[in-house]
This record gives structure tokens, C-alpha cells and sequence, in this order.
């Protein structure tokens, strides 16, 4: 049975605490976990906050992932275009297969463990720079950016003394600030730099994704560099702004830290609600209904574009006990931060190692770490798809 359909929202970006989504957006999953969204197109979809509603979406073959098929939730230069050469979270099946059964093999949980005593070093060797170079340090240059860069660089084989030109371009491709010149200029940085890469890879070929999708030859270069500039992007762009802004919850909790520090046996447990807490996805993913859909006493009309509220679906009571609390100690299984069904992040199992690494590390090093500035002077990442922190000054 359908329900009258409240009037269009737009979508809510302003937040009140750092680690918190707007309050408008916890507000809507509990009342209304799907509502009609105004787009900033003048277009009406919908939005998805409610855990059950988000999630069902996520793994129904009849919401579609292409690109050319949805409208972005906030002004952006670049949509409604088909996913590029390799983009494969931007295709259905059977596309969306081809890619993903190449990748799967690359990233699984026995290949990400091997990859944890190197983890482990890299990671010491920030800390280790960071500490001779003494207080204060930007947490986010000088360790939670380099770890990811350095570490999904190696996996795909792509040099590290690029780092400073793909992470600047990277940053402007998740930014919804940017002019279309910007982001123009940043995709064909990034398209210049697989494309370097995967030619390398044919000349020398390594043990890495690259070279191994070269050495399949199921793809054409121009696919696995668009694979290659994926992976960069997200493989950076999440872990990095977790560590950053996760460590600053930590510190701003210290109870729950104290318990860690207690019992460092929580660190699992502790990363899995960390994700769920902060949700560094703001916008999406998106979906577009493929024929009609009855869904939470809703109709959703063939065509309409669903934004899903990845930060609202993890704080909803009705999934999580005291959902707007930071508990390290609880199981957050379930959150969808990775999202879910076959769209699910392919490379989840690194970034798990490099977060559980990473804390661990931390703090073991710097039991004293803490703000250099006061706290209403840390710049956060609001206008960005992935939100974290631009900088984070710390003393210890």
C-alpha cells in the first residue's frame, strides 16, 4: 500500500559537529526513510536514508549504476555522461562483471593479509619521520595521506614519485567546487599517468594489478588505465581521510581510546564502527530505477534517480543501538560504508589493514597526540564526496 508522498527536500549538507551528518538527514531516517529529493537541476528524485530501504536498493538489479542514467545531488560539472573506459562502478552487468572478475582475484582477504608486515613497515617509516621531524606535524601530510598513496601505489604499480601531481588531481576530481576547466585538467593529468603506466608495464612488466591486467589481455590499455585511475583515486582519497578523521574522533573520545589503549584486541571491532561513525561517503552512491518499484510504501517511477544517504543509513536506530555514539567496543557488522551487493568496494580488505595498522601505530607512537590549533581552526572537507580533513596540526 502506497503512502502520500511528503513534499521534495533538498538534500542536507550543513553539519553542526564534525564527526555527525546533518541532523536533518538522521531526522529523515527514522520519519521518512525515502522521500522525494529536489535535484539542483529543478529535477525530483528520491532519497534514501533508512538502513533497510539504503540497503535493498544497493542489491536490486532493477536500480541501475550508469553513469548516464543519474543526476548528481549537488551542483557538479561533470554527469548524466556514460561511465569511461574502465569505470566499471559506474556500469551494470554484464560490463560490471567483466571488470570486477579480473579485480576480484587481486583482492582477496589471503593476499591483503600477506601484504600486512609491509604495511606495517611503511607505516613505522612515517611515524618514524614524523617523530624526527618533531611537533608540530599535519597528521594528513605527513602520515594518513602517504600510507594509502604508498601503499595502492605499489599494489598497482604506479610510481610514487607521482604523488604529488595525483594527489592534487585526485583531490579536484571528488570536489564539488570545481569548474569544468579544473576537472578536465585533473582527468587528463590522471589519463596521462595510467595510460604512462600501463605502457611501462608492457615494456616491463611487474608483480603488480597493472601488469597483471596487461599479462590477461582481456582488457584494452585504455580500460586498465581507466581501471588503474579508479583504484588510485578511491584506493587514496577514502583510507587517507578515515585515518585523518578518525584518529581526531579518537582523540576527542578519549574514553573510547583509553579502551582501546586497554584492550588493543578491540582494534577490529574499533575500525568497523569508525566507519560506521563517520561515513566519509557524503553523496551517494546513486541509483536509477530501471522499471517501477514499490519500496517503502513508495512508488519509485521507471527513470527516477535514488540518492542513497550512505552517513544517514549508518545511524539509524532503528539498525544500531545508540546509533549517534562513537562505541568501540560494539559490533558494527552491517554498516554499509563499503556499500553492498555487487557494487561492494572491491578493495575493502586493504583498506581494513591499512586502518587497523595505521590506529595501532598511531597511538602506540604518540600516546599524547592532540590538536596543535583549537579545534574550531581544523578545516574540514565539506565540499568534497569524500569528506575528511584538509589538514590536522598536531602536538604531542
Amino acid at each position: 500500500m502506497t503512502q502520500t508522498s511528503p513534499q521534495p527536500v533538498a538534500l542536507p549538507t550543513v553539519r553542526s559537529c564534525p564527526f555527525d551528518p546533518p541532523a536533518e538527514l538522521i531526522r529523515m531516517s527514522t520519519e521518512t526513510p525515502l522521500r522525494p529529493l529536489a535535484f539542483p537541476d529543478g529535477s525530483v528524485g528520491w532519497l534514501a536514508t533508512g538502513h533497510a530501504v539504503v540497503r535493498t536498493i544497493l542489491n536490486d538489479a532493477r536500480f541501475s549504476a550508469r553513469t548516464e542514467l543519474l543526476r548528481m545531488p549537488v551542483p557538479y560539472p561533470w554527469q548524466a555522461t556514460p561511465a569511461p573506459p574502465g569505470f566499471f562502478v559506474g556500469m551494470d552487468a554484464p560490463e560490471h562483471t567483466r571488470y570486477r572478475k579480473l579485480l576480484t582475484g587481486q583482492f582477496t582477504v589471503r593476499r591483503m593479509k600477506q601484504l600486512t608486515p609491509h604495511i606495517e613497515r611503511i607505516t613505522e617509516s612515517f611515524l618514524d619521520a614524523m617523530e624526527e621531524q618533531g611537533p608540530p606535524a599535519d597528521l594528513v601530510q605527513d602520515f594518513a595521506l602517504p600510507l594509502p598513496s604508498l601503499a595502492i601505489c605499489e599494489l598497482l604499480g604506479v610510481p610514487y614519485d607521482a604523488r604529488d601531481s595525483f594527489q592534487r588531481h585526485a583531490a579536484t576530481t571528488v570536489a564539488t567546487d570545481g569548474t569544468p576547466e579544473q576537472m578536465m585538467t585533473a582527468h587528463a593529468a590522471l589519463d596521462e599517468l595510467m595510460l604512462q603506466t600501463v605502457a611501462d608495464k608492457r615494456a616491463t612488466p611487474g608483480d603488480d594489478i597493472i601488469s597483471g591486467l596487461v599479462a590477461d589481455g582481456g582488457l584494452t590499455d585504455t580500460e586498465i588505465a581507466g581501471v588503474g585511475k579508479l583504484l588510485l583515486v578511491a584506493g587514496h582519497e577514502t583510507t587517507a581521510n578515515m585515518l585523518s578523521l578518525g584518529a581526531y574522533a579518537l582523540i576527542s573520545k578519549p574514553d573510547q581510546l583509553a579502551l582501546l589503549r586497554a584492550e588493543p584486541s578491540r582494534m577490529d571491532s574499533a575500525v568497523e564502527e569508525l566507519m560506521r561513525y563517520l561515513s566519509i561517503g557524503q553523496f551517494g552512491p546513486l541509483r536509477a530505477a530501471l522499471e517501477d518499484v514499490e519500496l517503502a510504501g513508495q512508488v519509485v517511477r521507471k527513470g527516477d534517480v535514488v540518492l542513497t544517504s550512505i552517513p544517514a543509513a549508518n545511524r539509524d536506530p532503528e539498525r544500531f543501538e545508540r546509533a549517534h555514539e562513537l562505541d568501540v567496543s560494539r559490533s558494527a557488522a552491517g554498516h554499509l560504508t563499503f556499500g553492498h551487493g555487487i557494487h561492494q568496494c572491491v578493495g575493502q580488505h586493504l583498506a581494513r589493514i591499512e586502518m587497523r595498522v595505521g590506529y595501532s601505530a598511531l597511538f602506540r607512537r604518540f600516546p599524547e597526540l592532540r590538536p596543535a590549533v583549537p579545534v574550531e581552526e581544523l578545516p574540514m572537507r565539506s565540499e568534497m564526496f569524500i569528506y575528511g580533513m584538509h589538514r590536522f596540526p598536531v602536538t604531542w
